[in-house]
């Protein structure tokens, strides 16, 4: 199983996938009225979007995170992290230019 594996690159790849199925998860609970490319266009748009939107995508690394931490697989955990650190800069700048 996935959980089961101490791997950087693991971590890495569900680091850069968790805020994405993050974004999706909400796309389909608070917008599912918009189409997804109507979605990302407000989202990217709108500061007030892309702090909340931003944060709540965040927080599925957070999760998957947690559970490596707490199972003692620190090489997917620093992996995860380091993409989260990635993520959060990104919207950091894109709130700043925007």
């Amino acid at each position: 199983m996935i959980f089961k594996k101490d791997n950087l690159r693991l971590g890495l790849v569900i680091g850069l996938l968790g805020p994405i199925l993050g974004l999706v998860v909400v796309y389909f609970i608070k917008f599912p009225s918009y189409r997804f490319k109507e979605f990302l266009d407000y989202f990217m748009h709108d500061n007030r979007l892309i702090t909340s939107i931003g944060s709540l995508s965040l927080l599925s690394n957070v999760i998957f995170f947690t559970i490596y931490v707490n199972t003692q697989r620190d090489n997917t955990a620093k992996g995860i992290f380091v993409i989260t650190l990635f993520y959060g800069i990104g919207i950091l700048l894109l709130k700043l230019f925007n």
